[in-house]
């Protein structure tokens, strides 16, 4: 139901107010295991970031000895392209930034990343970035701030973040700033909660947020929540629980996550979840997925929720990963 002038929703006092952890393990096993659901076949063209989705839900569960790792490396090995070097989506699919990253993150999560030519991913991911720091998607010459956050990050994840011209993609990041402060996918595009997550987190990355007006860029990114305590992406928009994570991890590498109701925004995430079923919708009453399952979390994780594992801001890891690799994150006052 929406609610006012303002684009919102109105929460129903019988919603859930308490985390149901088990039920979103069942679900999320459950969706692993039925491969021949509709949502699963449908579902072909993103399954790596799907997997990585559902893994990294339950390593935040604290259920991560339920996946089987053997399994896992087998899909990930459907999805590499010897001759490109970078992964795609789902077997038959050509390999993409994205997917590469998810696969990367994947077989971190799973101690597997020596299965697999650290140097043919780092030649495919650097081979994509353009004169201008840009990076493409794919050959086919997409350009997105999304593309340059997956590059960074897979590079740090692999060590090797020297090997690209961090300073022409921090260039890029910063020529696609808008007049109020956030960012979007090219120069001159709309500002986007889940663009500025990218900038903000490749900026992070790369050790250069000192180049962001974090006052600026707080007060747009806070402006997101509205009166249900949802965060929407982008103005007159409808809350969804993903922007639980996009712009809340935002807020939190800049230092500002105290500047929003986290209470609010907590009661806005717990009632979205399907008390029958397990799993996250984008907001209450609407169908789950393990995408908003996966942000509903983690969103939840950096609100401090004490029964899910600590999540990292900017890779949406588990922080106990990210310390284990020794990789150097850049979190202004990261204790706010």
């Amino acid at each position: 139901m929406t609610s006012g002038f303002h684009k919102d929703i109105i929460l129903d006092d019988n919603a859930p107010s308490e985390l149901l952890s088990l039920k979103h393990v069942e679900y999320l096993l459950e969706y692993s295991r039925s491969q021949d659901s509709f949502e699963y076949v449908m579902s072909e063209w993103l399954r790596a970031s799907g997997v990585y989705w559902c893994l990294t839900a339950l390593h935040l569960l604290q259920r991560e000895e339920d996946i089987d790792r053997a399994d896992l490396l087998t899909f990930i090995r459907s999805c590499w392209r010897e001759e490109a070097g970078g992964f795609g989506a789902s077997e038959h699919h050509d390999p993409h930034l994205l997917y590469t990253l998810s696969a990367v993150q994947i077989l971190t999560l799973t101690d597997q990343m020596e299965e697999f030519d650290a140097d043919r991913i780092v030649k495919f991911v650097v081979g994509l970035q353009q004169p201008d720091g840009s990076f493409y998607g794919d050959v086919w010459g997409e350009v997105d701030t999304r593309f340059t956050f997956c590059a960074f990050a897979t590079l740090a994840l692999l060590g090797r973040l020297d090997e690209c011209d961090l300073d022409a993609g921090v260039g890029f990041i910063l020529r696609c700033r808008n007049f109020d402060g956030a960012f979007g996918c090219t120069p001159g595009s709309e500002s986007h909660g889940g663009q500025v997550y990218c900038c903000v987190g490749a900026l992070s990355i790369a050790g250069q947020l000192h180049l962001i007006d974090t006052e600026q860029l707080g007060w747009w990114l806070s402006e997101r929540q509205l009166e249900s305590g949802g965060l929407n992406g982008r103005p007159e928009k409808l809350p969804d629980v993903c922007y639980s994570w996009w712009v809340l991890a935002s807020l939190k590498i800049i230092g500002k996550a105290h500047w929003i109701d986290k209470g609010k925004l907590v009661r806005f995430i717990l009632a979205s979840q399907d008390e029958e079923t397990g799993g996250f919708a984008d907001r209450p009453g609407d169908c789950v997925d393990p995408f908003h399952t996966l942000f509903g979390l983690a969103g939840l994780s950096l609100l401090g929720e004490s029964s899910l594992a600590k999540i990292n801001p900017v890779l949406c890891m588990p922080q106990r990963v990210i310390d284990k690799l020794s990789i150097k994150l850049e979190i202004i006052n990261p204790y706010v």
